[in-house]
């Protein structure tokens, strides 16, 4: 059969596809083998928020004609119309900002809100010249670049590395090297970052917005981890939206992923855009999500859930997981970012004398489950052997399964070095 070169781009891609393959075939593979499925993106299952949803799904399947509505009733492509008007409620009553149901739309999912909107403001222009993403700072996001398609979507910056003591660093914006040229559209960030856990200051996000306002281009803020919900920031920031910004969140990390739901906070023009494809492309967002949290929307309890359940929740974990890190690897050359927001952790083995592939595929026969690091460099051009000394750690998991999983990891890399006359010292 012959099919188009996008047929032939998404089979021959890997990075986010062998994530979500991993995820879903891991259990199959290791049968009754313990696994330690560290590499994805799964939130923890918190017993608190589940309780809460489960509830809520009670109260749905007990008010008459609801649980109808929410299983036989299109949305409109915008989304819920209840759960649009609620939040813009919400965001103007709790943080002041400017915005109102025409500023908000719901996505199935925040990957599909993204591709929509990178394809919306980068690639071919009427006018016929190509325009980029500017990515100001790697690593980032491993899902943004299957969106690259096969235009190069994305300029990236090499960060600054701040070392901050003898086993942690810390990537630094270096607007130094930041040229905002013809060629640009938007500027992108995560915050929290995904892979890194990094948290961009306040005062970076300032610079950014400013250089996005002085070129007349959009600052895109990926807040899947972040604020204002689900709030997984252990450093000090805030969040301020303007009209220049375009801010998208997810219901995944407050315990929800199955449900699939984004959310755009933009520009009236620009959601109507969205909205547009939306339709196109899906016809309507789903439901479930907007109904099961409605209600604490419309009662800012999702903004309590954040700061008082799912935040410390990961602070707990991170905790564990660090302590984990300084038994396990105290005899080994690592370095780890600093963990300020979401619920991975990044590790950077300098020197590793094997690619972060190898020992990925290393670790799978033990049933040892990370993401290489390499795959989070969209649009980085050169080569840069970091990359593939880096992976990401999920600790979402049980604590003794992350603990396991990390003696593991520190195993096969000590293996590493050790055969690769990287001698390193036995403590």
């Amino acid at each position: 059969m012959n099919l188009s070169s996008w047929a032939d781009r998404i089979y021959n891609e890997v990075g986010i596809i062998n994530l979500m393959k991993d995820l879903g075939n891991a259990p199959a593979i290791a049968g009754d083998r313990p696994l330690y499925m560290l590499g994805g993106g799964n939130p923890a299952h918190i017993p608190e928020i589940e309780q809460y949803f489960r509830d809520q799904m009670e109260q749905i399947l007990q008010t008459p004609d609801e649980f109808e509505h929410l299983i036989g009733d299109y949305a409109g492509p915008q989304g819920s119309n209840r759960f649009v008007a609620a939040l813009a409620d919400l965001l103007k009553a709790n943080f002041d900002w400017d915005v109102g149901p025409e500023n908000i739309a719901v996505s199935n999912g925040s990957q599909m809100a993204f591709t929509v909107m990178f394809r919306l403001l980068s690639g071919q222009y009427p006018d016929g010249e190509p325009k980029q993403i500017l990515l100001p700072m790697t690593p980032e996001y491993i899902g943004y670049n299957e969106a690259d398609e096969a235009e190069i979507r994305f300029r990236s910056i090499r960060p600054n590395i701040m070392t901050t003591s003898d086993h942690t660093f810390k990537y630094e914006i270096d607007f130094a090297n930041i040229e905002i040229s013809d060629e640009i559209s938007s500027i992108c960030i995560s915050r929290p970052t995904n892979p890194t856990g990094n948290v961009v200051t306040d005062d970076e996000v300032s610079q950014l917005m400013a250089l996005a306002n002085k070129h007349d281009i959009p600052l895109i803020v990926d807040g899947a981890y972040g604020l204002p919900f689900p709030s997984i920031v252990f450093r000090d920031a805030t969040v301020d939206w303007n009209e220049n910004m375009i801010l998208i969140l997810s219901l995944s990390k407050l315990g929800l992923p199955g449900t699939r739901t984004g959310i755009i906070i933009a520009r009236p023009e620009l959601i109507e855009l969205f909205t547009c494809a939306n339709a196109i492309m899906t016809l309507a967002s789903g439901n479930f999500g907007s109904f099961l949290t409605l209600e604490s929307v419309k009662n800012g309890k999702i903004l309590e859930l954040s700061r008082e359940i799912i935040r410390p929740y990961y602070q707990n974990a991170l905790s564990s997981t660090v302590a984990s890190i300084q038994t396990h690897f105290a005899d080994l050359p690592y370095m780890l970012h600093e963990p300020e927001g979401a619920f991975f952790v990044w590790l950077w083995f300098p020197g590793l004398p094997i690619s972060d592939n190898e020992l990925y595929e290393i670790l799978k026969k033990r049933d040892v489950y990370v993401v290489p690091g390499n795959f989070f460099f969209p649009g980085l051009e050169g080569e840069w052997t970091h990359r593939h000394e880096c992976i990401r750690i999920s600790y979402a998991g049980r604590p003794e399964i992350v603990d396991r999983g990390l003696q593991i990891i520190a195993e096969e890399v000590r293996c590493a070095y050790r055969e690769t006359k990287f001698a390193v010292s036995a403590g």
